[in-house]
C-alpha cells in the first residue's frame, strides 16, 4: 500500500499473502450472516465518500472500512464503543467484516477513535451509513413496532402531597359555596398561593 492511500484511510490490500497465517476467509463459515453481509456492503462507496474528510499530512488514519465496519457492528449488536472494540479482538467474523485478511491479536483502535470518526464524517456521513443499511434490508429495516425505553425520561406526573391536597380541598369548598350562593368573607386564594410557594 502506498503512502497516499494510507493517509486517506484506505483499507489494506486483501490479496497480500502471508507465509505463516491462514486467511480468515478460509477459516470462517461463508454462510455466517456477517460473512455474507460483508459482501453486500458497498465499501468502495464509503471510501470514496469519506476520502474528502482525510488529510495527506499528519499521522496515518485508520482504514475507512475498519471504522465504518465497527460502527455498523456497534449498531447491529447494540454495543458501546468500548464493547465493539473488545469484541473485535475476540471475534474472527468481526475482523473479516471490517476488512482484515488475517486474524489480529491487537485492538483495532482506541474506542475514542470512533467518536472522532463520527465527528469527522459528520451527521450527513452517519445518515449515509443508515441509508445504506435501509437500502440493503429494504422492507425488513422498517420496524412494525417501535419500543422506546422511557425509564430515564422526565415524567409529567404530580404526586398528592399534603400541601396539594389541602389546596384541592380549599378550592372545592370555594366552588361549592359559589354554587350554593353562599357569600364568603374571604377565599384565601392569596394565602394558599403563599403557602404553596413556602412548602413546595
Amino acid at each position: 500500500m502506498n503512502f497516499e492511500a494510507k493517509m486517506k484511510g484506505k483499507s489494506p490490500d486483501p490479496n497480500q499473502l502471508s507465509f505463516y497465517n491462514q486467511r480468515l476467509a478460509d477459516q470462517l463459515n461463508p454462510k455466517h450472516p456477517l460473512y455474507r453481509l460483508a459482501d453486500q456492503i458497498p465499501w468502495d462507496y464509503f471510501e470514496k465518500e469519506f476520502a474528502k474528510h482525510y488529510s495527506h499530512t499528519g499521522r496515518s488514519a485508520h482504514p475507512v472500512r475498519l471504522m465504518v465496519g465497527l460502527l455498523i457492528l456497534k449498531q447491529l449488536r447494540n454495543l458501546s464503543d468500548e464493547g465493539v472494540v473488545e469484541r473485535w479482538v475476540e471475534n474472527g467474523y468481526y475482523q473479516f467484516f471490517c476488512g482484515e485478511t488475517f486474524f489480529q491479536w491487537d485492538f483495532p483502535c482506541h474506542p475514542t477513535d470512533l467518536v472522532y470518526f463520527r465527528k469527522r464524517i459528520g451527521e450527513k456521513g452517519v445518515e449515509r451509513l443508515l441509508q445504506v443499511s435501509i437500502d440493503l434490508h429494504g422492507a425488513k429495516s422498517q420496524e412494525r413496532e417501535i419500543l422506546i425505553d422511557s425509564t430515564v425520561q422526565e415524567k409529567n406526573i404530580t404526586f398528592p402531597t399534603d400541601t396539594k391536597l389541602y389546596r384541592k380541598i380549599a378550592d372545592k369548598c370555594v366552588s361549592i359555596a359559589g354554587k350554593e350562593g353562599v357569600e364568603l368573607r374571604q377565599t384565601y386564594s392569596r394565602t394558599i398561593k403563599a403557602l404553596l410557594l413556602a412548602f413546595s
